[in-house]
């Protein structure tokens, strides 16, 4: 059992960091080859060599890029020594963090114990835990997301939902707001819920802690059993970093953003997650280079505190004065995209596939097809995914901003058909290295890197030239 898990969330972004890098120098006439040529010049092999730097910083600092770790601000240090090398203005904005320790972790269900793990900034239970009979709600894809979800449900019960669709925060305030005391989550994977969090934001929270996948179907049969809970937790606040770059070419009011997230969770080096959208996306900045013929600016940043949620991506969009959200024509994701067991899902802007949150902003429909062309043109069919605001496009659709992105698949098996779709093995984890130590450069599929790198790289070219898709 894990007796302590950190987890940093931001607070406040410090003043001034916000602001859109100096006017850039004239712009050199857009060239309508360069989607082509950007194409050809990045390769699978190029951002698997930052994979490479990006676990050696790892296996230097203790096997993890966590953030408020070492392994993270080499990581920044690295990152932005590589854009400044390839020509693009760089900042490094810090922002306020909040530390969340757990001191005691403890779970029985009629006096057997059960292996937990405290969601990020779950409140303490009383001393000596909390004891209360377990109502289980429907364990289907959206459980705990509604209010209808715990009708019937005795007040003071501790509530088992399972994990999917909505965030941990919306299901335990859900769940508190019906009565709960106190909340477990059950993965929908086999192992525990690792790098799970509530956000430091989250208002009218009960105490909430994740099982495993097959701990939770067990207690799904049990309800009424008799739950003894034990969480102690603290919070402490320290200092991070984003990398915000962009080219010194292109209008910048019509700017095309892309970003990846380059924190780990404490428990690995991240190489999947999200090291590989972080390769990716350093690849194409340093092919691209820093003063490209186009017509649009496009500004690169990679995110911290994404796996705490999403903290230093909202932490930039909060930000931004209303005029410089204004100048963002859309956002670019891609966090996992060369997953083991590759998927290759482009999301799903347009919700055409009628599934979970519903489209993004008008225009994310385009990013959408631009991506899936991408997808096709270096030899894969896509799919679409559901915008489950699981990854940093989540604070851009929030105020309007045209999104999407490339994803490879996390710890939700693969179907038959996706397998003679894509090739793998159905059911079998996407990845079944996802926030775990395992998470190395021998975890990643190099062919899913190629191809998601080149259909990034396309997308980022194409709408550098132009954001006309965004109305198509």
């Amino acid at each position: 059992m894990r007796t302590v898990a950190r987890v940093l969330v931001a607070a406040a972004l410090l003043a001034g960091c916000a602001t859109a890098p100096s006017a850039p120098t004239p712009t050199p006439t857009p060239d309508p080859g360069l989607p082509g040529r950007l194409v050809a010049d990045v390769t699978g092999d190029g951002a698997f060599r930052h994979l490479e730097e990006l676990q050696r910083i790892a296996d230097a600092n203790g096997g993890t890029r966590a953030l408020g770790t070492p392994g993270y601000d080499a990581s920044v240090e690295y990152v932005a020594g590589v854009l400044r090398t390839a020509g693009y203005q760089v900042e490094t904005p810090p922002f306020t963090v909040s530390e969340f320790t757990v001191q005691e972790q403890r779970l029985s269900v009629d006096g057997a114990n059960v292996e937990t793990l405290a969601l990020g900034f779950s409140p303490s239970t009383p001393p000596g835990g909390l004891t209360a009979p377990l109502a289980v709600v429907a364990q289907d894809d959206t459980s705990g997301c509604e209010p209808a979800d715990f009708a019937g449900m005795a007040a003071g019960s501790v509530v088992l939902v399972r994990r999917g669709t909505c965030t941990f925060a919306q299901k335990v305030t859900t769940a508190a707001s019906a009565g709960a005391a106190a909340v477990l989550i059950a993965n929908n994977a086999e192992g525990l819920p690792v790098g799970t969090t509530l956000g430091e934001d989250a208002t009218g929270v009960v105490p909430a802690a994740g099982v495993s996948g097959t701990d939770g179907a067990s207690l799904a049969a049990r309800p009424g059993a008799q739950v003894n809970l034990v969480l102690a937790t603290t919070t402490q606040r320290t200092e991070s970093r984003n990398i915000i770059a962009q080219t010194t070419t292109g209008d910048p009011a019509e700017v095309v953003m892309a970003g990846a997230h380059l924190d780990s969770v404490p428990e690995g080096p991240g190489i999947n997650d999200n090291g590989s959208g972080t390769a990716a996306l350093l690849e194409t900045a340093v092919r691209l280079g820093g003063a490209p013929p186009v017509a649009n600016a496009v500004r690169f940043a990679f995110w911290g505190a994404e796996e705490i949620g999403l903290v230093g991506s909202s932490e930039y969009v909060e930000s931004l004065a209303e005029p410089d959200r204004e100048r963002i024509a859309l956002y670019l994701n891609v966090d996992m995209v060369a997953s083991p067991n590759a998927a290759y899902f482009a999301y799903d802007g347009d919700d055409s596939d009628g599934e979970g949150a519903g489209p993004g902003p008008a225009g994310s429909g385009g990013i959408e097809r631009v991506l899936v062309e991408g997808l096709a043109a270096a030899g894969v069919t896509a799919e679409g995914t559901d915008f489950s605001g699981r990854s940093d496009y989540g604070p851009f659709i929030e105020v309007g901003i045209p999104s999407g992105g490339l994803f490879t698949g996390a710890e939700v098996l693969k179907t038959p058909e996706q397998a003679k779709l894509w090739g793998g093995s159905a059911g079998v984890a996407y990845d079944s290295c996802y926030h775990q130590a395992c998470d190395r450069t021998d975890n990643i599929d190099r062919t899913a890197l190629d191809r998601n790198t080149d259909a990034l790289a396309a997308a980022v070219a194409r709408f550098a030239l132009s954001t006309e898709a965004l109305r198509s």
